[in-house]
This record gives C-alpha cells, structure tokens and sequence, in this order.
C-alpha cells in the first residue's frame, strides 16, 4: 500500500477551497474536507472536488447512537469518498453500525472507515483531568484501535508516535492516519503531539494529514511536494 500526503482543506467556503485547488493545476493532491467546510457548502463540494480527481478523506467524526450513524453514514455513501471517519469512543455497536451504513445492496463498501482514537490536540493530563480517562494516553489510543479493529474498520486516525504500537497490537495492515505533522522548526499550532513527514515515515504512518503547513504557505504546491518528498519519496 503506497504511503501518501493528505492536505487539510479546513477553508470556510467553496469560493476558498477551489481557489486553493485551483493552484495545483494538473496536479491532484488527496485532500481533507473537514466540518467548517462540509457545513458551510454541504455535500456539492464533496461532489465537485471529487468530479476534479482528487481523492478525498472526509473528516466528520460521527459519534451519535448506533441507528443514527448509520443512517448518516448511509446518506453519505454516494458521495463516493475515499475515506470517512468516527469517533472510536462511539463504542464498537456504533462502528459496526457505520459499516452497515456504507455497505451498498451488493453487500460491498467502497469507502473506507477509519476511527479517531485520542485528537492529537489533547494532552496526557488533559485526558485524566478533564476526562476523567486514568489509563496512560498511549495504552487509551491502542484500546481504542484494537476495539476499531475488532469492530471491522479499517484503520484509526492518531499521532504519528502512536503508529508503532497501532501497528503492533492491531496488524501493519491497519491503516495510520496521522495528523500532528509539521516541518521541521514549523510552528505545532494546536497540535499537541506532532512530528514531521520523516518521522512519520519512520514511525509507519499510512498517511500524514497537513493543513496550514501547506495551506498557508507562500507557495502550498511547493509545500505539497516537499512533503511529498519528505514522506513518500515524491510518489503519490
């Protein structure tokens, strides 16, 4: 499975999206659309950049009781993305469910279904102290991933430096979805637990998302491709 840079389209309208893309010319980069946007220009956008080539990770993070996910994720599935995501905490009913809401009437599913362990925002002590989680963030992020697994996902979205022991506990073909990465001696934002495309290569990360990394620079095709270079030798 080849390795490849998700670039986080976090932009408040479509006007903003597709001028970004618009810079890309030929080129199609895999891209994130997350909640500010998928709210702000509703399913169209998924289907227009979609219609443009490019693949696309859709960031919802669904966690509601199992009957309503699954019906979300049934109203989702023509979309055709390439990835969609939950919230791993929504219990493996919940994610079952999410499966059975992307499964066509052929009994097949296109779009794979990948689980967010713990946000790469979050700290050690944030998790015991506000909530109220007393296992170590490590041994947290592999329960959650191995109850993903158990429950038929495809993979987790977590740190780069959870990729090792993801990967142990659950099978190297479990996907890694990772954000938290920056360049080296960029600045980490909210991100918590960050590394850079290296790293992430090193650590065993599928896939590195970035966003104002390559969404703010002066040059973001630039950026794109020296990520790129950096986590999968250019290939993507």
């Amino acid at each position: 499975m080849g390795k490849d840079v998700i670039v986080a389209c976090d932009m408040p309208d479509r006007e903003s999206v597709m001028a970004f893309l618009e810079r890309f010319g030929d080129e199609r980069p895999f891209v994130k659309i997350g909640m500010e946007l998928f709210y702000s220009a509703g399913p169209d956008i998924v289907r227009e950049i979609k219609a443009r080539g490019h693949k696309i990770f859709l960031d919802l993070k669904l966690c509601d009781i199992p009957n309503t996910v699954r019906g979300a994720m049934r109203s989702l599935r023509p979309l055709g993305v390439d990835i969609i995501n939950l919230h791993a905490f929504g219990t493996g009913d919940m994610m079952r469910a999410a499966i059975e809401g992307l499964t066509d009437e052929n009994g097949e599913r296109h779009t794979k279904l990948i689980a967010v362990t713990v946000l790469t925002s979050t700290s050690e002590e944030t998790l015991h102290r506000e909530m109220l989680i007393d296992k170590p963030l490590a041994e947290t992020c592999i329960a959650y991933a191995k109850n993903a697994r158990a429950s038929g996902l495809d993979g987790v979205v977590c740190s780069p430096l959870e990729s090792p022991v993801i990967h142990e506990n659950c099978g190297a073909d479990f996907l890694t979805v990772t954000p938290g990465v920056r360049f080296a001696g960029g600045e980490k934002g909210d991100q918590v637990r960050v590394t850079t495309p290296e790293r992430a290569k090193e650590l065993g990360s599928d896939y590195i998302v970035m966003g104002r990394p390559i969404t703010g620079a002066d040059d973001p095709v630039a950026a794109w491709k020296r990520a790129c270079a950096e986590f999968c030798g250019g290939e993507n």
